[in-house]
C-alpha cells in the first residue's frame, strides 16, 4: 500500500486534520488525490518529475498566474469563476510544495466545490460553456507578460520537435510490422511537411506568443453541477509562454470528438462541426477581442495540427515502451494514436466548412 499520499496530505495540514485520502480523476501524467479534512476538501497532486524535470519552475508559474488573477476585481454581474489556490505546507514554509522522503514533489490546491468534469461532450450547450471557460481564462491572463513565466516544458506543442522524437524512436525501435503500425507510419509520413505550419507563422511574425494553459482538454474545464456553467480551468502544470492556437486547437480536438480519446471503434471518430461552432462561439465571446485577423485565420489549422500532434506523441510513446502517458494495458497508446489520426483526417475533410464557420462567427462578434 502506498502511504506517501497520506504523509504528503498531512504535511499541508495540522496534526489530525486529514480524515481521508482517495484517488481523484483520470489524468495521464500526475497522480491526483482528494483530501478530506475537518475544514473541507482539497486536491493533492504528486508531480511527475520525469515529465516536469524542474517542478519548482512549475510551481513558480502557478504562483505567478494565481497572483495575477487575484489582482483582478470581478465586474458586477460576473458569473462564478474560481481559480485554484495553492496551499502552503503546515510548517510555515513559503514554498507551496512538499518533498517526501522518497523524492516525490507534492502540491496541494483548493478544491472547486459543486463542480464536475466530463470526458465526453454531452451537447452543444456544454460545448459553448467549455469554449467560454477557455476564453475567460485567456482573457484573464492576456495582460500577463509571457516573460514572467518559465518555459517548464521546452518544446511542448512544438510539433516539429515531436516529429524529431518520433524519427529517433523509429530508428532505435524494432517496430512490430502490423497493419496498425504500418498505417500510423504512413499517416505520419504523408503529413510531415504540415508539422511546421504554426511555427513558421510565428517565425514570420504572423502569430505571437502569449501566456497559455497548455492542456485545456475537455476534462480540465470544471462545470457547475447545477447551472452547467464553466467555472474553472484546472491542471495548470503546463501554463507557459506559447501560441493561443495550441490551446484553441486542443480544446477543439478534445471536445469535438463525441467518441472520446479512448474510442475503440474508429468509425465513430468524427470531428463534429456543430460542437466546434458552439465552442468557438463561447470562446470568441470571451476572448475574441484579443485576437488578430491572422490569429483567426490559423484556428482551423490549429485543430488539425494539435490532433495530429497528439497522435504523433501517442504513437512515439508506444514505440518507446509507454514511458510518458499512463496505460492500463498493452497497445493502449497505439489505439490512442489511431483515434487522433482518425480525428485529424476528419478535420482535413471539413477544413473549408470550418474556415467558413470561423469567418461567420468572427463577423457576428464584430457586428455585435
Amino acid at each position: 500500500m502506498d502511504h506517501a499520499p497520506l504523509a504528503a496530505a498531512e504535511a499541508f495540514h495540522p496534526p489530525g486534520a486529514v480524515l481521508r485520502v482517495s484517488p481523484l480523476g483520470s489524468g495521464n501524467v500526475n497522480d491526483t488525490f482528494l483530501v478530506e479534512t475537518q475544514a473541507g476538501s482539497v486536491v493533492l497532486q504528486r508531480l511527475n518529475t520525469a515529465v516536469f524535470p524542474c517542478p519548482e519552475q512549475v510551481m513558480r508559474n502557478l504562483q505567478t498566474v494565481e497572483a495575477h488573477i487575484q489582482r483582478k476585481e470581478p465586474s458586477p454581474g460576473d458569473s462564478r469563476w474560481e481559480h485554484p489556490r495553492l496551499v502552503t505546507p503546515a510548517d510555515g514554509r513559503d514554498e507551496p510544495w512538499y518533498c517526501c522522503a522518497e523524492g516525490g514533489v507534492w502540491r496541494c490546491m483548493s478544491f472547486i466545490e459543486n463542480t464536475r468534469s466530463v470526458d465526453r461532450i454531452e451537447d452543444a450547450a456544454q460545448a459553448y460553456q467549455l469554449g467560454l471557460g477557455l476564453g475567460r481564462f485567456h482573457h484573464l491572463i492576456s495582460d500577463l507578460p509571457p516573460g514572467e513565466l518559465h518555459d517548464t516544458l521546452e518544446g511542448f506543442h512544438i510539433t516539429p520537435h515531436y516529429l524529431d522524437q518520433y524519427r529517433q524512436a523509429l530508428v532505435r525501435t524494432e517496430v512490430q510490422p502490423t497493419a496498425e503500425t504500418s498505417d500510423c507510419i504512413a499517416f505520419i509520413r504523408d503529413r510531415e511537411s504540415f508539422c511546421s505550419v504554426l511555427e513558421q507563422a510565428k517565425a514570420r511574425g504572423e502569430l505571437q506568443e502569449r501566456p497559455i494553459h497548455g492542456d485545456p482538454k475537455i476534462n480540465n474545464v470544471m462545470l457547475d453541477r447545477v447551472t452547467g456553467e464553466a467555472v474553472a480551468l484546472i491542471d495548470l502544470d503546463t501554463v507557459k509562454p506559447g501560441l493561443v492556437h495550441y490551446d484553441i486547437g486542443d480544446c477543439l480536438r478534445s471536445c469535438c470528438n463525441r467518441a472520446g480519446e479512448e474510442a475503440t471503434d474508429l468509425r465513430g471518430v468524427q470531428f463534429d462541426l456543430e460542437l466546434a461552432e458552439a465552442i468557438l462561439r463561447g470562446y470568441l465571446e470571451a476572448a475574441g477581442s484579443m485576437l488578430t485577423a491572422m490569429d483567426l485565420r490559423f484556428i482551423p489549422e490549429s485543430a488539425r495540427l494539435i490532433s495530429f500532434e497528439l497522435g504523433l506523441r501517442f504513437f512515439t510513446d508506444h514505440l518507446n515502451g509507454d514511458r510518458y502517458f499512463k496505460v492500463s494495458e498493452d497497445g493502449q497508446n497505439l489505439r490512442r494514436a489511431q483515434v487522433q489520426f482518425a480525428l485529424t483526417q476528419s478535420i482535413e475533410e471539413q477544413l473549408e466548412p470550418l474556415q467558413a464557420l470561423v469567418h461567420r462567427l468572427t463577423s457576428s462578434v464584430e457586428a455585435a
